[in-house]
């Protein structure tokens, strides 16, 4: 078996996609380097990351397929799935065949497999837009910890720089140890992690008390329905959220 293995990011990606068609071979899977798991069956080739090879497949997807076939190719890089690295390349192979039309060919495993994949990538990052909760801290920067099963902080990273222009503001993806940061200016994504215990600014506890007051005044107790409740957010995104 042949691995083709990258440095994990998106134009590193698409550089192991240049080189499968420039090489004109098939390798097994797509792995980013932190995700390789030893097997001596596995033949591992490392592939550099070359921007110009990159942006040749970048546009060429745009161009032969289509800008929404490029997003769903990027909503699957962003899952971090298994194997997703090589249902990547089996897309864009038949993609670049058959073109535009790729996305109407649900009846096609991979075509399905990246839909599925997309389809979820989006609905968590719908879900961040609506629940993320941001704490401000003593510094006066507004702070806001999550830990999605994707990795999905670049995607609300645009929304909350149009919609909170005026502040400073993090966006922690504690999971990956990744950041988005903001400067009232324009934001960029790095690694990051805490050390010590965030000092809240002084009347942050009393926002937070006086918001599960409302939330829980707000509340039906006869109608309360946990199940309901788990099915429409379940549990694994409740840790953050400051009124549960």
């Amino acid at each position: 078996m042949i691995y083709y293995v990258y440095d994990g990011t998106f134009d590193g990606l698409l550089t192991c996609i240049y080189e499968a068609f420039y090489r004109r071979e098939n390798p097994d899977d797509i792995v980013p380097m932190d995700k390789l798991e030893e097997n001596f069956l596995i033949q591992k080739l490392f592939i550099n990351t070359d921007t110009e090879k990159s942006a040749k497949v970048y546009r060429t997807i745009e161009e032969k397929i289509s800008v929404e076939s490029l997003k769903r190719v990027f909503y699957a890089y962003l899952s971090e799935l298994p194997k997703s690295g090589r249902n990547i390349l089996k897309y864009l192979r038949l993609g670049f065949k058959i073109g535009r039309s790729i996305d109407d060919n649900l009846a096609n495993d991979v075509v399905r497999t990246i839909d599925k994949i997309s389809n979820k990538v989006t609905r968590e990052k719908h879900l961040f837009l609506g629940i993320l909760r941001f704490k401000m801290l003593e510094n006066d920067i507004l702070y806001a910890a999550l830990e999605p099963e994707y990795n999905i902080v670049g995607l609300l990273a645009p929304h909350f720089s149009n919609r909170m222009s005026n502040e400073n503001w993090i966006i922690h993806d504690v999971k990956r140890n990744v950041a988005a940061f903001y400067n009232k200016k324009e934001w960029v994504i790095r690694d990051f992690t805490i050390e010590d215990r965030l000092v809240l600014h002084e009347d942050e506890e009393e926002y937070e008390e006086m918001w599960q007051a409302y939330y829980k005044h707000m509340a039906i107790e006869s109608r309360k329905n946990l199940r309901l409740k788990k099915n429409n957010m379940p549990m694994k995104y409740w840790k953050h959220l400051v009124e549960i």
